[in-house]
Parts: C-alpha cells; structure tokens; sequence
C-alpha cells in the first residue's frame, strides 16, 4: 500500500491543494477510485463526520479511496449552508471576485483527474423522500434517506455509468439495515437537464456531465442523532466500495452504539511539533498556553480539527463543534531542545519523548537537565523556579491548572532561559 506519513493519522497519504484537503488511500493493484466529498454544505454534519471517519478509521486493501472530509470548511466552522452562497450551486458558474471560486475550481480538477472513477457527494437533506405525499416531512420534496442521481445512464459502456441500477442496488442494500422502518431509502432521480435548473449548477451535475459518474446520499436532519446520519452515510459508501471492487477494512463495528463512541474521540492536537493536547474530556479554556506571537504550525489527528483565531483567544474546533479555547502567553522558541527526558514514574526510571503523556498512580519526579529549567503547570514551589528533582502526587496539584474536566491531567514545561523547548503531560491514575 502507498503511505504517506504526513499528520498523526495512519494509512494514506494526506495532500493539501492550496484550498482542499485531500486523503489519498491508495494501492498498486488498479486505478479504480473513488473520491467521496463531505462538507459542500456546512450544516450537514452527518455527511462530514462520516467522510471524517472513512479518513481515520478505515484501512484500504484493494483500488482507491480519495476523501475530501471538509470542502466547506469556513461554512463548517459556522454551521452554516454556505457563508458565501451556496456552493453546490457554483459548478456551472461562478464570479470571478467569488470566494468559493478557489476551492470550486480545484474540486474541479480533482474530479476531473483520469484516476477518478466515480464520486460520492455527502448531505444532509430535510424530512423522509416517498414518492407520494404522505405528510409534511414524507413527501415528493423531501430529500432525506436518499440516494440522488442527475440522470439514469452515462454514455454507453461507460464503467459505472448506469446510475440508476447502482443507485437501486445501494438503497435496496441499505434498506436490509435499517434502524427503523421510517428510515428507508429510496432513488431519487432529479431528470436534472431536463426538469431541475437548480441542480444544473451543482457538483455531481458537473462531474456528470464530463462523462463521470456522480451520486448524491441524503440522510434526514429529521434524524434523532448524528450517529445515525453517519451510519447510513457509511453504509452507502460501503456498497459503492463494493460495487467498485474496492476492499477495506475498519476499526470499529457498523452500529449506532460504537459510531457513537468514534465521533466522540476528537484526538489530539500538535502545536509547533514541541507539545501536544488530548481533546477529549478538555476543559473548554486553557489559559497560558506557550506559543509563537505567530506562524504556529497547528497539526491534528482529526481530519475535520481546524483552528480559529479570534480576539487573541486560538479556537479549536472539530467540525462544527468548539471543543476548547486557548488564551495563548507568547514565548521566543528553542531552536533545539531535548527529544527525550529522564522521568521517574511511582519509583521507576523512564525515558520520556516530548510532546507526549505518561500516566502515574502515586508520584512522579523529572530528573534535572543541565541548562533547562521545569516548571510544573499547577504546582508550586516556594523555594526553587526549577521544579525538578522534586516528588509531586496528585493532591500537589492546583485543579485549576489541569487540562481536562477530571482534574488528572498536567502540564510539565521546559525551558531554556526565557525560551520555551517542549511540554509533556502527565495524567494521574
């Protein structure tokens, strides 16, 4: 399998176009691909969580999977259909002075890459799709539990190109699974040259039309939780990837109970490779948190982490949730600082990498460094400004300090005169 080690996730290499991130999980046996897109519109998180998780959580075997987790990724932030207009209503026009214009344009090329096999465009969409009116959330107008086609059929002998026997096949697969009767999919065929101007403008129009096959999955906001949006947006994936050939295998069991745990890990987050944070369990504002006055290089392990500044205060969010706050104190930065130091953890010496967490059930004390000084965030010491070589338990620590809603886990900072080198955490059993 090709790999890329770019970021702390595993198993494919990670591309970033000027505008787009781009997920390649690829393998030397086809040019089979299929590029699946999340995030269009920023207030579908059922259709970017899921792309989010196929990123990390999913190993590719066979043929290829390109993901785009977050195309919308200021509208995700917000919450928001689109912060500049639609953007699934740019494909066939768009301003030159628009601010979608970009990201529009690179998608573009993306799907018009020779490798690109077939495309998958996750929403949201409102109510339960019946081909009869049945109320005001099961209508003809309703776009939830369905999968979209622009048209039944490609030019012939095109590979993929009869969409509406893949889209019968994948919604009759996905109604085997269903959570609950109401929940069923159905095609939805929007006759988009003929009968929908609205979706002449959108992305699977466009890929359709250069001769790529296109599907729309539309799991209902009217869902009780994103878990479930996820499992059926993953589930659909899941059936393209078979019709396609493409072999996978994931970390976690296809039910509502385990997504639910997954889209609960937020992972960490690496400021400037010398310090890390866990985000689960994070308090929602860390004070004094020793960075650059600028260019910090903000690296997570979540496809969908992204930082905001705003007023001084560094906000972190895992797609449209704001996880925690980060009110920063502005240090110079070692040019060079140890990768490894010498922790004594419950009586045992350890070797321990920066940017990293130990766990301690009783004590722990760092041993001295000659040039560098320890300051134990949420400890304090009358006598000395270096902390080291001194043996601290949990009830030394001021909670306050802690960075997590338990009070367990703390801060171990280093420094070089005036220059912050490294963090580590400790995390109290």
């Amino acid at each position: 399998m090709k790999q890329l080690f770019l970021i702390c996730l595993f198993g494919y290499s990670l591309l970033f176009a000027s505008n787009i991130q781009l997920i390649k999980k690829e393998n030397p046996d086809s040019n089979t691909t299929l590029l699946v897109i999340g995030g269009i519109h920023g207030n579908e998180p059922g259709g970017y969580f899921a792309a989010s998780l196929l990123a990390t959580h999913y190993q590719i075997t066979s043929k290829n999977l390109w993901i785009i987790p977050n195309l919308n990724q200021e509208s995700i932030l917000r919450n928001e259909r689109g912060i500049h207009g639609d953007m699934n209503r740019k494909f066939s026009f768009i301003k030159p002075n628009d601010q979608d214009k970009k990201i529009v344009d690179e998608i573009k090329q993306i799907i018009l890459s020779p490798n690109v096999s077939l495309v998958v465009n996750l929403h949201d969409g409102h109510g339960f799709y019946r081909k009869e009116n049945k109320g005001s959330i099961f209508n003809p107008n309703a776009w939830g539990q369905t999968c979209v086609i622009d048209q039944c059929q490609l030019k012939q002998n095109q590979t993929f190109g009869n969409l509406n026997d893949i889209a019968v096949n994948v919604k009759k697969n996905i109604n085997q699974r269903l959570l609950a009767k109401h929940h069923k999919f159905d095609v939805k065929n929007t006759k988009t040259k003929y009968e929908d101007e609205a979706m002449q403008l959108s992305l699977t129009y466009f890929a359709v039309t250069h001769n790529k096959p296109a599907f729309a999955i539309e799991t209902s906001k009217n869902l009780s939780s994103l878990a479930q949006k996820v499992f059926y947006q993953l589930l659909a994936i899941e059936e393209y990837m078979k019709i396609m050939g493409i072999k996978y295998s994931r970390d976690f069991e296809l039910n509502e109970k385990e997504i639910t745990k997954v889209l609960r890990n937020y992972g960490t987050l690496s400021i400037n490779g010398n310090f890390f944070l866990d985000l689960n369990n994070i308090k929602k504002i860390l004070r004094f948190i020793p960075i650059k006055s600028k260019s910090n290089d903000f690296s997570f392990s979540h496809s969908l982490g992204k930082i905001k500044e705003s007023k001084g205060v560094y906000e972190v969010y895992i797609g449209n949730n704001l996880v925690t706050k980060l009110k920063p104190q502005y240090f110079e930065i070692c040019p060079k600082s140890p990768e490894n130091f010498a922790v004594e953890i419950d009586g045992k010496l350890f070797s321990i990498k920066k940017a990293s967490k130990f766990f301690v059930s009783d004590d722990f004390k760092v041993l001295s460094i000659k040039g560098y000084r320890v300051n134990v965030i949420g400890f304090s010491s009358k006598n000395t400004e270096d902390e080291s070589n001194i043996t601290i338990r949990k009830d030394d620590m001021n909670k306050f300090y802690s960075i997590d809603q338990d009070n367990r886990v703390y801060r171990i900072e280093f420094y070089k005169k005036d220059e912050f080198c490294a963090m580590i955490l400790v995390q109290f059993k």
